[in-house]
């Protein structure tokens, strides 16, 4: 009788741990996604049933149904987490910050286990108090390992004494200004950006003490924000000496709720020390002054099609033609604004011009693909109303069956979304509307053009091949990870 007690006991305590590193596993993913903002993972999550499925539940079954809670762990939450997991396309990236939670979290299981077995009442274990531990202790250490790395990244921006820094904000388009502005400079000087989207203050502390080269004369730095102050945050570490904000808009409008903090959080770009001039759009609605300069208006004689993009820019009174191989006319305010960049640090117009001429697009901002007798134009990360409606009057004028792939506008407001479903029934003979989070809204307001709805994006392949044929167009407007 004792060894079956025994067994029971060692069995529970493996079981256990597996339960506490299974919600685990869950938790941190979702903090992964989320920046690792707890109140985001709570209060602005996009599928609450996952977190009822999937931690709520088991937590809930595990405190009230004894020792029949494990039949449904190994055989209900196991199986259908598994299956989840195969199916969301953002999985789970061990990064140092990761496997230092998962110890944190293995810590404190053990020695709780421990303290229970010493205590001879080890019927029922706490998955709270672990989980609750390892958070804390994970926010604690991060915070003190950042402000190290802080520090060490400080010092080497301050011993590159000719290095120009350059901070890019926006709405929408910094991405874009951010590789067109390195592209300009790279046949002038020893430039170097930020990768991918890397835009917040703890992925340029990581940027600039890991990959910045010190041989580097300008660094393109994207500055991005979910609340006021982050961008202040960003310009007191780089101390740039220019900055860019480009259109301003209601993208994130979920998390500033207004425009105007939306602007005022895009201005903070200006609160450098060593700023000495700001290129902003005029959508910011600021007066300029001897370190502002607004553009916007001197772009004027915008052509745009399948085959390309031409503009001019009025710059010190003179009138420049510049022509671009890129597609969208939205594009000539992101040019422009790496324009008078390259020319502020030294760059002769004309060498401009002519780098301007074999700009390549950023990848997933419409990119032109030819495949099986069909146009495919991809533009998946390009996620705001000015530049998806950009799109689809750059397609508008196809002869032939236009197909788009879109979630909507995300992060933005139910008005955002009906405008977007508008311009779409004008453009669109059918549109397969990914995901969850815009479904209704654009299903309710889209009337012309063949609706199909699509919530699982495993299926997208066999419905594409379902619902297009040789001589389409399909525009894959916006993407939005599983989770949203």
């Amino acid at each position: 009788m004792q060894t079956s007690f025994d067994l029971f006991s060692i069995f529970t305590l493996i079981s256990h741990f597996v339960l506490t590193f299974t919600l685990g596993f869950y938790l941190i993913l979702n903090l992964q996604w989320y920046s690792y903002k707890l109140e985001r993972v709570i209060f602005r999550h996009k599928r609450y049933m996952w977190h009822l499925l999937y931690f709520l539940v088991p937590l809930l079954a595990y405190y009230t149904t004894g020792k029949y809670f494990w039949i449904y762990f190994y055989f209900g939450l196991i199986p259908s987490l598994v299956i989840w997991y195969k199916k969301i396309d953002k999985k789970l990236v061990f990064t140092p910050r990761v496997k230092r939670f998962f110890l944190f979290l293995g810590f404190a299981v053990i020695f709780e286990d421990t303290l229970c077995l010493a205590g001879a009442s080890c019927h029922v274990y706490g998955v709270l108090l672990p989980l609750f531990f390892a958070l804390g202790a994970s926010y604690l250490f991060e915070k003190m390992l950042f402000l190290g790395y802080k520090k060490e990244a400080k010092k080497k921006l301050a011993s590159m004494s000719d290095l120009k820094i350059v901070a890019i904000t926006a709405s929408y388009g910094k991405t874009s200004i951010k590789n067109f502005l390195y592209q300009i400079l790279q046949s002038h000087t020893k430039a170097y950006k930020t990768p991918r989207s890397v835009n917040t203050l703890a992925g340029l502390v990581k940027d600039v003490n890991q990959d910045l080269p010190e041989d580097t004369k300008v660094y393109i730095a994207e500055a991005g924000a979910r609340v006021r102050g982050d961008i202040d945050e960003i310009a007191k570490f780089l101390e740039h000496h220019y900055g860019v904000v480009g259109s301003i808009g209601p993208q994130h409008i979920e998390y500033f709720k207004t425009l105007e903090n939306i602007r005022n959080t895009k201005m903070e770009i200006l609160n450098s020390p060593r700023l000495i001039k700001a290129f902003v759009h005029e959508s910011a609605h600021v007066k300029p002054d001897e370190r502002v300069e607004l553009f916007g208006s001197n772009i004027s004689d915008i052509k745009a099609d399948l085959s390309g993009l031409s503009f001019s820019v009025t710059i010190d009174g003179e009138v420049y033609r510049f022509e671009a191989p890129l597609l969208g006319a939205f594009n000539a305010v992101n040019i422009t604004a790496a324009i008078l960049v390259a020319k502020e640090l030294g760059m002769p117009m004309e060498e401009i011009q002519k780098a301007v001429a074999k700009l390549e697009s950023v990848e997933h901002r419409l990119q032109k693909i030819e495949a099986g007798g069909k146009i495919i134009i991809d533009d998946s990360f390009n996620g705001n109303l000015e530049g998806m409606s950009g799109s689809y009057d750059l397609v508008k004028s196809y002869n032939g069956r236009k197909i788009v792939v879109t979630p909507g506008v995300v992060e933005s407001d139910e008005e955002t979304n009906i405008t977007l479903a508008k311009k779409i029934d004008e453009v669109f003979d059918t549109v397969i509307i990914t995901g969850t989070v815009n479904a209704e809204v654009l299903a309710t307001h889209i009337h012309r053009a063949k609706k199909v709805i699509l919530r699982d994006k495993g299926k997208l392949e066999e419905t594409l091949a379902e619902e297009t044929m040789p001589g389409d167009l399909i525009l894959f407007s916006n993407d939005a990870p599983t989770f949203m």
